[in-house]
């Protein structure tokens, strides 16, 4: 099978191409190679090849820049909203399965139980105003025959990518804060659910294999929590004798909102282990 991926050199990127690489011919674009916001040149490309599968792994996710920044949040809004939708038309073009990654920030997070795909999205950020009208560009592509799946995905945590975009993601930063300081102030709010990158791509081969019904999925490790709750399970699995302070998100005033409560619910497919058990495995590298 010929697959693209977007986004290669990201932290879940270059999980997907580890996972995918066996038995497949992997072309992987990063923003360095393909531009995402050119549409003309991402569409002849796809044409050129023909693949039979594209992941789209690529996002902007700098969610308080592109809250108070205009010209970021049009970037914000080519990259996670407009080029989905293109790049999902291409696909359809030369009639490749599509594959792409949302947010839980497509939601309010007022609900207390959760969001079920089937929930309506209602954004309170711009940044996931951008993710859910990608999700819209794609989805209005199914009545003409798309095939694809949609994994809302929240607090990714993993591998290190090549990219110089990538982030530290929040274990990383606890642990680097740590080292220069006896006690930290961490938020105990906004409880939504954790996910290691290897465990998302390995589920998103899983699915490909196994052609489940095409749609919205959410897929995220099992176990929601706090910032709080996480980093104090972080220094529980390694031992540390770190303090922690709760505070609320007010102590730590962002331009952007934040849902209150974003756990994603993946009842479609069966549960992933818990972020505990994975974040083992990842301070194991």
């Amino acid at each position: 099978m010929k697959i693209i991926i977007l986004g290669s050199k990201g932290s879940l990127g270059q999980q997907l191409v580890k996972v995918f690489q066996d038995k497949n011919e992997i072309i992987a674009w990063d923003h360095d190679q393909v531009d995402v916001t050119d549409q003309e040149l991402v569409t002849n490309k796809i044409h050129d090849i023909k693949p039979n599968l594209i992941i789209n792994a690529s996002a902007y996710n700098a969610v308080d820049r592109c809250e108070d920044n205009e010209e970021e949040f049009k970037y914000a809004k080519k990259v996670n909203g407009l080029a989905p939708g293109y790049i999902a038309r291409a696909a359809l073009d030369v009639s490749a399965f599509f594959v792409h990654y949302s947010s839980d920030y497509v939601f309010d997070g007022r609900s207390e139980d959760g969001y079920l795909e089937k929930d309506i999205p209602r954004p309170i950020n711009k940044y996931g105003e951008t993710k859910l009208l990608g999700e819209k560009e794609i989805l209005k592509l199914t009545g003409d025959g798309l095939k694809c799946y949609i994994i809302r995905t929240s607090k990714l945590f993993g591998p290190k990518g090549l990219s110089e975009k990538v982030k530290n993601n929040f274990f990383d930063i606890m642990l680097s804060l740590a080292k220069e300081k006896k006690g930290l102030r961490v938020v105990d709010e906004e409880i939504s659910c954790f996910t290691y990158t290897p465990d998302l791509a390995v589920t998103t081969r899983k699915m490909v294999d196994e052609k489940l019904g095409f749609g919205v999925y959410h897929i995220v490790n099992a176990e929601a929590c706090t910032w709080y709750k996480a980093a104090e399970a972080l220094f529980e699995i390694l031992n540390m004798d770190v303090s922690l302070q709760r505070v609320s998100s007010d102590e730590f005033p962002r331009p952007a909102k934040r849902p209150k409560n974003a756990i994603l619910l993946n009842k479609k497919i069966p549960q992933l282990r818990s972020f505990k058990e994975a974040l083992e495995d990842y301070l194991k590298l």
